[in-house]
């Protein structure tokens, strides 16, 4: 057994004896979330941006906005995409080159939190049906990995889009040109949609998990709900199972801490 498993042992042991105490290696409750920080407008070349601390984790979120062709099943609505860079700096776990299977869950799971909650009205986006739309691309830079990057950057991403601002554009059929002009106006966010990810440890849920506790977890669980409680999107990994009753836990859970992740995000946004 190397010294790696060796210490990941000792730390699993520590973990799972103090959780039996309902207390946390790091002295948080079982649902307590770790310290958060959010800045916006960060990127002064971005049309939206937001800063998030979440604990000793970091992630930057741009928002670009362009024009594009719409994807042929929705001709009438505009697109999102959302990419992930873990950059290497950030942990001795993240490489350089093509985004890995952690990046892609990542960028996955925060696009479909948005997508499906249509949090953004996407029919508003059309500049010309079937032709031309805006494309909001949404760039995800993790800075520091200290754990539940999927909170973190879902945060991130719905704060940034809050704030985003783009420029108006006048289409003109006679000559089918588009004209960028020197105005600005808010993306069209309707809903607010916060992910809260639980870790299992032995037979516990532990809200909002550190990179020590997802060393030693067996599961995880992210639940993304707007303010209506209407879920759109839920993900497991980590292998390892839940029980039914541990899925409602779970889903209770994520729609009370997201209210309060997401009276902070407001709070931000309105502050601006």
């Amino acid at each position: 057994m190397s010294d790696t498993e060796v210490m990941a042992g000792i730390i699993r042991d520590r973990i799972l004896s103090l959780l039996r105490d309902g207390k946390r290696i790091d002295g948080r409750g079982l649902e307590d979330y770790r310290e958060l920080e959010i800045k916006v407008n960060v990127i002064e070349k971005a049309e939206g941006s937001a800063w998030v601390k979440l604990g000793n984790t970091q992630v930057l979120v741009g928002i670009k906005v362009d024009m594009g062709e719409p994807f042929p099943d929705l001709p009438d609505r505009g697109v999102i995409t959302t990419n992930v860079e873990l950059v290497p700096l950030a942990s001795p776990n993240f490489e350089p080159g093509p985004p890995d299977e952690n990046a892609i869950e990542l960028a996955r799971v925060v696009d479909r939190g948005i997508r499906e909650s249509e949090a953004v009205e996407l029919e508003k986006l059309v500049i010309v049906p079937g032709k031309l739309v805006r494309v909001v691309f949404i760039d995800v830079h993790v800075l520091d990995h200290d754990g539940n990057l999927l909170d973190a950057t879902g945060i991130g991403a719905i704060a940034a889009l809050l704030t985003t601002k783009m420029p108006k554009v006048a289409y003109n059929e006679g000559t089918e040109e588009v004209e960028v002009l020197d105005e600005y106006e808010p993306l069209p966010v309707r809903r607010i949609p916060i992910p809260v990810t639980m870790a299992k440890i032995g037979n516990t849920l532990i809200v909002d998990p550190s990179l020590d506790e997802e060393l030693v977890m067996d599961g995880r669980i992210t639940i993304t709900a707007d303010e209506n409680g209407m879920i759109s999107a839920a993900q497991k990994g980590e292998g390892g199972s839940f029980k039914l009753e541990e899925v409602m836990y779970a889903i209770d859970t994520s729609i009370k801490k997201g209210a309060e992740l997401r009276e902070k995000v407001l709070e931000v946004v309105k502050s601006t």
